[in-house]
């Protein structure tokens, strides 16, 4: 079972990590709420067909609850936050160390859990220091002087430190399906009703960024957020923060297979420091599953 949720929670890694170009890409045409509003929006819509061939039932993986809207309202406020500090701090700051600064929430999320009183495995620990490491070779290639898009992205690190460390809190007690689709839709009207009033919204504009966004809306919310929701059922956050760093791998290597970028040695060296961070941090997993029990804290 932790398997299968390493994988979903890898899968959304890759699908985040080469949705990173189409966030860039899509501001060009339009303002960063606007594009977030359409392509949350998107991806609630792309959920739809699920939830009606699902209606009245479990949803596959547990009890649906009448409460799953309240909590998917809360998620989706606290990754409104988090996606708008995000794309409005990508105006101000370089993309390598954006990816960084919002990849801080591997150190974050295993520190909040202890303030939570959750136990957290010294593997896991040294698995976010490797992460963190491997993240910067990989993203910083400048010299790292705080500016204000910068302070923008670490806001928004805490805000996925919330998000993530809410739906572990939820995500057992919910449909995963309504979670997902309540999540989304209230980031999407949030974004929009701030593009409303700060930004100018244009049927062309929308146009010109039509593939990104529909990238960026079924694929990198419908599909990668609601894996992320099946995947933390059978992982604790602290792990599940560690796999889904994993995106920017997957940005620097889609860079290079799809763009043709090239690899320095550091940035491959970055590469192999962020795998082997999360494959130590399964290192005290192993025990439990051979027990056929559940890690603490999980």
């Amino acid at each position: 079972m932790k398997c299968k949720a390493n994988l979903l929670l890898l899968t959304t890694a890759a699908i985040w990590g080469l949705a990173f170009v189409a966030q860039r890409a899509g501001m060009e045409f339009i303002g960063p709420f606007t594009f977030n509003g359409i392509r949350f929006a998107l991806g609630g819509l792309s959920l739809i067909p699920l939830m009606v061939y699902y209606r009245g039932r479990a949803d596959g993986q547990g009890t649906v609850l009448a409460n799953s809207w309240r909590a998917g309202i809360a998620a989706g406020a606290i990754l409104f936050i988090a996606a708008s500090l995000q794309q409005i701090g990508l105006i101000y700051t370089t993309a390598g160390k954006a990816a960084f600064i919002t990849c801080l929430y591997i150190v974050l999320v295993p520190l909040a859990s202890v303030f939570l009183r959750q136990r957290i495995a010294c593997s896991t620990w040294l698995g976010s220091v490797l992460a963190v490491a491997g993240l910067y070779l990989l993203c910083v290639k400048e010299s790292f002087v705080v500016a204000y898009g910068d302070w923008l992205e670490a806001a928004g690190a805490a805000f996925w430190t919330a998000h993530i460390l809410l739906i572990d809190r939820f995500v057992r007690r919910t449909s995963f399906l309504q979670l997902a689709f309540t999540q989304v839709m209230t980031c999407a009207a949030l974004s929009m009703l701030v593009a409303a009033v700060i930004e100018t919204i244009t049927p062309a504009g929308i146009l010109q960024a039509g593939v990104q966004l529909l990238y960026g809306g079924v694929c990198s919310v419908g599909i990668a957020y609601t894996l992320q929701i099946i995947g933390q059922k059978n992982a604790p956050p602290a792990h599940a923060a560690i796999i889904l760093s994993m995106e920017t791998v997957f940005a620097v290597l889609g860079g290079w297979f799809i763009l043709g970028e090239q690899l320095a040695s550091r940035e491959l060296a970055g590469c192999v420091f962020m795998l082997a961070g999360m494959l130590l941090a399964q290192v005290s997993s192993l025990p439990s599953q051979n027990k056929g029990g559940v890690e603490a804290g999980s």
